[in-house]
């Protein structure tokens, strides 16, 4: 085995962080998570269109650069050094691969083309807000009640009597850029209480609308306006559907509740037979290395940003960082930051090891984010300062991937380890 990078995905690397070093810095991503996307869309049309971000990973007949999941997990580390706030995550990360395994060839040939070129994103949304639990990464997927279920709770699925359309009814809490998203992938229950399954359902939210008037405002200005219309006038609209931004720990991760009233929708696949756990879990694997490569990359320049400070910040008449004792401190972080990313590289080639990876960087960041405030003495403790965006990042992808025992846990358990959980699904005691 040749673990060493190709030319072509240093190049990836390369490109990608000379141009967030020119548009992603701090003031960039403070005035970016302002506006009414959560990102800037100059950007992400340049991500798109100059270097193909959105379609990396996706199949060259749909317009992709057909890459595997290592060239993705690297773009995402660079992406995540910089703290960009983008729909790449909830694009091309979670909802592209599940409409390229279920999706049929008419759906994949109209959603793909789109989201490889950038001019439509999507999100997944998921029943009760969790997604660490719906992809897999903290309990088996197929046993645990993460979609609600029965006649009530959760996203509800009727077939219209005519034409073969379907009708959903409910709420999805947490979903990441659901309030810009043109297309959304809900996971919602049909065949009432005795015969219930999760299912999942394209909702065509369009082109995302900005109220009247307000088009030289800021996010929470616009949400202000938006609030004036009328329940009436926001579902017809929308088709029933209401998308209302949520005030999140991490501006850079924009989250959004989805209430959905008797709103239109098409199931995605060709038929009610698709195995639609197994291919959550699929995505949830490859899923958990590519963000294990993001958390890295956001600890790294944690990391970065501190020993650049150290180098300057004096005291006593001599640079802090050549006092012993931040040297150790600064010595463990990067020991921390690289076996992270070691154990990313590895999750890259070989997806199974993802929840893992993924556990071993979301603490990486953690502990990297809480010793760059302490490092940063006085200053760093003050919330403007850029150290506080590494900790949100750390502290809010915890909360919605993890959190990293039980990440652990669940691993372990599939592992066959302390009697858990083994791969075939099945619970293994251990004999005393």
């Amino acid at each position: 085995m040749d673990a060493a990078f190709t030319a072509e995905q240093d190049e990836i690397r390369r490109t990608l962080r000379d141009l967030l070093a020119k548009y992603g810095g701090p003031g960039e991503v403070r005035a970016a998570v302002r506006t009414a996307e959560g990102h800037d869309p100059a950007l992400w049309r340049r991500l798109a269109q100059e270097l193909g971000l959105p379609g990396l990973a996706l199949p060259e007949e749909y317009g992709g650069a057909g890459c595997t999941p290592t060239e993705l997990a690297l773009a995402c580390e660079e992406t995540g050094r910089a703290l960009l706030p983008s729909p790449l995550l909830a694009t091309a990360v979670l909802a592209a691969p599940l409409i390229t395994a279920l999706g049929t060839p008419a759906q994949r040939a109209g959603l793909l083309p789109r989201i490889a070129d950038g001019t439509l994103t999507a999100a997944l949304a998921v029943p009760g807000g969790s997604m660490a639990l719906a992809l897999g990464l903290t309990d088996d997927n197929r046993a645990a009640a993460w979609a609600g279920g029965g006649r009530a709770g959760g996203v509800q699925a009727r077939r219209e009597p005519e034409g073969g359309g379907w009708r959903l009814y409910g709420q999805a809490e947490r979903v990441l850029d659901g309030h810009s998203a043109g297309v959304l992938l809900v996971a919602a229950h049909t065949g009432g209480y005795p015969r219930s399954r999760t299912l999942l359902f394209l909702v065509r939210a369009g082109t995302f609308l900005v109220p009247a008037g307000t088009e030289g405002r800021t996010a929470p200005e616009r949400l202000t306006a938006s609030e004036g219309m009328t329940a009436s006038e926001r579902l017809t609209a929308s088709n029933g559907l209401t998308r209302t931004r949520l005030t999140a720990m991490d501006e850079t991760r924009p989250l959004a509740r989805l209430e959905l009233r008797d709103t239109a929708a098409e199931l995605l696949g060709p038929d009610e037979a698709a195995d639609v756990c197994g291919a959550l879990a699929d995505t949830g694997r490859i899923a958990a290395a590519v963000l294990a490569a993001e958390a890295v990359g956001a600890a790294a320049g944690a990391l970065e940003r501190t020993v650049a400070y150290v180098k300057e910040r004096e005291q006593f008449g001599r640079a802090i960082g050549s006092f012993q004792a931040v040297k150790h401190r600064l010595a463990d972080l990067y020991v921390r930051v690289e076996a992270a990313r070691s154990a990313a590289y590895y999750a890259a080639w070989d997806p199974a090891a993802g929840p893992l990876a993924l556990a071993q960087a979301l603490e990486a960041a953690r502990i990297t984010a809480g010793e760059a405030v302490q490092l940063h003495g006085g200053i760093g403790f003050t919330w403007e300062h850029e150290a506080h965006l590494y900790v949100k990042r750390a502290a809010g992808d915890e909360l919605l991937f993890g959190p990293v025992h039980r990440l652990r846990d669940h691993a372990a358990g599939r592992a066959g380890l302390f009697g858990g959980v083994t791969a075939d699904g099945l619970a293994h005691g251990v004999a005393v």
